[in-house]
């Protein structure tokens, strides 16, 4: 039992630490959902969250894990409309209760996340004005990145874009992403040629390598350079409403 205990312990501890909302939460705050809370492991193509079904729990992704928000259109096709990996969390946790999923959440990047049940939530969010208000403020962030997305899909060349993503998947993921280019393609929304002449170009710029399957960044300098000015409003704005301490802080 003791070493059940310890394991636990251990688990909640790698929770807590490695995503950016759990690891501003006071001792008070976290142990009004680390009881509730479990530890799992995702793998590339799980399905998180399918449109019009009831959201019955949120996720934290841990560590490099990515989650991708897409919205599906007729014809089959579909377009990413938000990331989540270590800085924010996927399911009910902006909503007051349980409600349909509007957007298809997949794991990009497989990994551990910690689920937490929307009762729970609820619960800790009546209890915790702490809670309650970082759930506003990533919801806030959530929807700047929606935003942000949609000027950057209208106004950004397709490069711009690509490099814009890689480096938000760096930040996540670290410098090696797990990526077909034909997965790519499919986030950006755009044919899997186009996709392959942009990586070519960033590759010939030394700014990424590719394997199977796989793409690195290095050169992190050269790629901000080369990606809009979305990658660094969405920083500046989760800093300024989230930060390190869960209330934001001084751009």
């Amino acid at each position: 039992m003791a070493e059940t205990a310890t394991d636990e312990s251990n688990q909640a501890d790698e929770a807590f630490a490695g995503n950016r909302l759990l690891a501003t939460f006071s001792r008070e705050a976290r142990a009004l959902i680390e009881p509730q809370g479990v530890l799992e492991q995702t793998q590339v193509g799980d399905i998180v969250l399918t449109r019009g079904e009831q959201v019955e729990s949120s996720v934290f992704p841990i560590g490099s894990t990515m989650v991708s928000m897409t919205v599906e259109l007729n014809g089959g096709r579909s377009v990413e409309v938000a990331s989540i990996g270590r800085e924010g969390a996927v399911g009910g946790i902006i909503s007051c209760g349980q409600a349909p999923a509007y957007s298809r959440a997949i794991v990009l990047v497989g990994g551990p996340v910690f689920r937490v049940s929307m009762g729970a939530l609820e619960d800790a969010k009546k209890r915790s004005g702490f809670i309650s208000n970082i759930f506003c403020r990533f919801s806030d962030y959530l929807l700047a990145q929606v935003m942000q997305s949609v000027a950057c899909n209208a106004f950004h060349s397709i490069p711009e874009r690509a490099a814009r993503w890689l480096l938000h998947a760096q930040d996540r993921a670290g410098d090696r992403i797990e990526l077909t280019q034909e997965a790519f393609a499919g986030l950006l929304g755009v044919q899997r040629t186009t996709v392959n002449a942009v990586i070519r170009s960033l590759q010939s710029e030394g700014l990424v390598s590719t394997g199977r399957g796989v793409v690195r960044v290095t050169d992190r300098a050269g790629l901000k350079r080369r990606a809009c000015e979305c990658y660094q409003r969405l920083e500046d704005h989760f800093g300024a409403v989230i930060g390190t301490s869960g209330t934001g802080g001084p751009r």
